[in-house]
């Protein structure tokens, strides 16, 4: 049986940064110290207007690329998790296949909101697992920042945008061992964002629903994201027939520090094995998870041999969690050539497409030629 196991990682995110007093100067009631004390938040990036979220995805997978060393056409399958996708169709892990030049690779978008890159990880696992898949480019990316109401002090001061990304290949070796995933629609209202679907079709008319916002009950979602995120990794803890003292590093989603805390308290786990980036970044939402393992490997709190569980909850009510050895060393640069490769092989996919549409439009004005003259 094959095994799938994370041999590079990548991340990017917005350069403009983001306090707490941003909002205080924007007029909001609130200040650092409230933001601060209840969410563990200081900082958080926004992307500049109209940067498509397939920017930030591209960027943390030709970071991953580099890692690995691979080449972008020897991916299968990309698995972009956001729930802020660059348009309604096409998929914007399309845009992000074609970018990276992975020409021989399926694509799709998956939106579980904040619990999307876990639920993404172990569909590609399963690609990998069941043989369909050798190489499999998982990315986690939003910008929320585009549906936040900037006069909701509760909901605009918790996100931040963001992108994280992860190859994962065949391993004869024991990788991810265990996972599991779910959701309870029944909660569904409680974080949401209306609009740009059928429920509230437009018929054409774009301006008809207005921007749609991210709406929040905050207090409900603290409620059950604090026990569905311990009860969650504690399944795949068992499943994978490890004990919670065997468990070396505890990524949940970076939502919210107290919950990350009070999840860590039920699981019985001491702070230094949490990690935690909330307060530098935000919640990033899909990207949350990718981006915290990167720090935490450029930390040197990752090691060959290290269990790591990976847990994360969202709208939905959609809840993931992950069980993984860590098995690739962490190389301590990145080879001299790679970099100039990959950028070669993006130019060349580049060519490579300019090309197609050029076939396309000459085969396109033939036919209209040909139509024309026979009738």
């Amino acid at each position: 049986m094959a095994f799938a196991q994370i041999v590079g990682w990548g991340m990017h995110v917005p350069d403009k940064v983001v306090g707490n007093d941003a909002f205080v100067k924007m007029g909001l009631d609130t200040s650092d110290e409230w933001i601060s004390s209840r969410t563990g938040i200081h900082e958080r990036r926004f992307v500049e207007n109209g940067q498509p979220v397939s920017d930030l995805a591209v960027e943390a997978a030709k970071q991953a690329l580099q890692v690995a060393d691979a080449h972008p056409r020897d991916l299968d399958l990309v698995i972009l998790a956001t729930c802020t996708p660059d348009q309604i169709m096409p998929s914007t892990a399309s845009f992000v296949q074609h970018r990276l030049g992975a020409d021989r690779a399926g694509a799709f978008d998956l939106n579980a909101a904040c619990a999307g890159f876990v639920y993404a990880l172990a569909t590609g696992a399963a690609q990998i697992e069941s043989g369909r898949a050798k190489n499999v480019m998982v990315v986690g990316a939003d910008e929320l920042s585009n549906h936040l109401n900037w006069q909701d002090r509760t909901t605009c001061v918790l996100f931040g945008d963001g992108a994280g990304a992860v190859l994962l290949r065949a391993s004869e070796e024991p990788g991810i061992m265990a996972s599991t995933t779910g959701s309870d629609g029944s909660g569904a209202g409680l974080l949401e964002i209306r609009g740009g679907g059928t429920k509230a079709s437009s018929n054409g008319n774009a301006s008809a629903n207005g921007k749609a916002v991210l709406t929040m009950n905050g207090p409900q979602i603290f409620r059950w994201a604090t026990k569905k995120l311990s009860e969650a990794a504690t399944q795949v803890i068992e499943e994978s027939d490890l004990t919670v003292d065997q468990v070396d590093l505890f990524l949940p989603h970076q939502a919210n520090l107290r919950i990350i805390d009070s999840a860590a308290k039920r699981l019985g786990l001491p702070r230094e094995k949490v990690f935690s980036n909330v307060d530098t970044y935000g919640n990033t939402s899909a990207a949350s998870i990718p981006i915290a393992l990167c720090e935490a490997i450029s930390q040197d709190r990752v090691h060959v041999g290290d269990n790591m569980i990976l847990t994360s909850f969202g709208s939905g009510l959609s809840w993931a969690a992950l069980a993984l050895r860590w098995g690739t060393p962490i190389p301590s640069s990145v080879a001299r050539w790679t970099p100039i490769r990959l950028q070669l092989e993006t130019r060349m996919a580049g060519l490579r497409s300019a090309i197609k549409k050029r076939e396309r439009a000459v085969r396109a004005t033939i036919g209209e030629r040909l139509n024309r003259d026979g009738g």
